[in-house]
């Protein structure tokens, strides 16, 4: 099946995560990515482990159906080669720090003059513009400086990462959706764009309610765990083999989960009354349910809760989530064949299109595995011509 984004080619000089993941986006609704790896050892992130039989599984799980082309950007003929290849493209990616693509001589302004329609995206630590824009920026960084670490954690811990690389992800998916709106804008203006996204920023924009109480309340959040700073009870509960997530937003479901628990005594409790003194005692209830929950199995506990609409679900590990049964008939575990790495698993695409196609769109490249593919077909390069930029270590 066809996919919508057919047709829109992007010269990706990303590496490692946030870009890539981007790019990974484009890929998998169609685009064309072109991927600028650096001759010999290409993006970081091919030695980043786990390894699958010596192939970088960090690096497969980012990078399916893209293409690979090596360049030495800092060789004229790369960089020749490069400007011959903007004028092919829609898109350019780029997430290096601040001012390097200038200095290669592929900054926006230089590439705006070789192709004025391109749109020009760059994922950043910090973004272009501001008083610490070039300094050196790594999720870890983002998400500390954005202040998702400061509310994440258990309430007698320290400030916690996100357990995935949140900031990263999160800064790709902005750039792609930047990219999906230049798109839209240039079929109706025709001109370019410049897209700057930055880590930070996108940590920051989705702090959602933090923010709004740090304001309202002239207080900075906490860590407080697994629970709802404004909805109770809205937690983890430990049960008999393990832990579920429990979700009451609203006064019927509070009635209903008294009902499912047998304790319609809670109902009349002056400590319960509403949400908000159950916020309040959240410690109190919070027991008052674990003593009920514990003598159950999660899967007890989902049948109960589940006859009654109320909102929970098991705390899955990695295991049991990629063998859920809700996770596989939505596609989300895809299998792909790697010619070094055999036969892998990964997440699939969670944006699903009537009438187009939610399989992956092909496996990760080998390092420069599309580079003559790409010289032919774009450049007209003659095989004599390659063998002499390889030999000069152009490519």
């Amino acid at each position: 099946m066809k996919k919508p984004l057919k047709g829109i080619r992007v010269l990706d000089f990303t590496r490692v995560l946030a870009g890539p993941y981007c790019a990974m986006m484009l890929c998998d609704m169609g685009a064309e990515v072109i991927k600028v790896e650096r001759p010999r050892t290409g993006d970081d992130a091919r030695f980043f482990g786990p390894f699958i039989k010596g192939e970088s599984g960090y690096y497969m799980s980012l990078n399916r159906g893209k293409k690979s082309i090596t360049l030495n950007l800092k060789h004229e003929e790369g960089k020749k080669i490069v400007r011959r290849l903007i004028k092919k493209v829609d898109v350019i990616l780029e997430n290096f720090r601040p001012g390097t693509m200038d200095k290669l001589g592929f900054g926006y302004e230089d590439v705006k003059k070789i192709n004025p329609r391109v749109i020009y995206a760059s994922t950043s630590g910090y973004g272009q513009t501001g008083p610490i824009s070039r300094m050196a920026g790594y999720d870890i960084v983002a998400q500390a400086v954005g202040g998702i670490m400061s509310i994440t954690g258990s309430p007698d811990g320290p400030p916690t990462r996100v357990g995935t690389s949140i900031a990263d992800i999160l800064a790709g998916m902005f750039t792609a959706y930047g990219i999906m709106i230049a798109l839209y804008n240039r079929e109706q203006t025709g001109k370019g764009s410049r897209i700057d996204v930055a880590m930070v920023d996108s940590v920051a924009s989705v702090l959602e309610n933090a923010i709004i109480r740090y304001f309202a309340t002239g207080k900075s959040p906490t860590p407080i765990g697994s629970r709802h700073p404004s909805l109770a009870p809205f937690d983890m509960f430990r049960a008999k083999d393990g832990y579920m997530v429990i979700a009451i937003g609203n006064e019927n479901l509070w009635y209903r989960f008294c009902q499912a628990i047998g304790k319609k005594e809670l109902l009349k409790d002056p400590r319960l009354a509403n949400n908000k003194k159950r916020v309040k005692n959240e410690r109190i209830l919070k027991s008052l349910i674990e003593r009920w929950t514990k003598k159950k199995t999660v899967k007890e506990l989902l049948i109960i809760f589940n006859k009654r609409g109320i909102p929970c679900g098991p705390v899955n590990s990695m295991e049991r989530m990629v063998r859920h049964p809700q996770i596989l008939f939505r596609n989300m575990i895809q299998e792909i064949k790697h010619p070094a790495a055999g036969r892998i698993k990964m997440a699939g695409i969670p944006l699903k299109m009537a009438g187009f196609s939610d399989k992956i769109p092909g496996r990760p490249p080998l390092l420069g595995e599309h580079t003559e593919e790409i010289l032919r077909k774009y450049l007209r390069y003659s095989p004599k011509r390659i063998k002499a930029l390889k030999k000069e270590g152009v490519i």
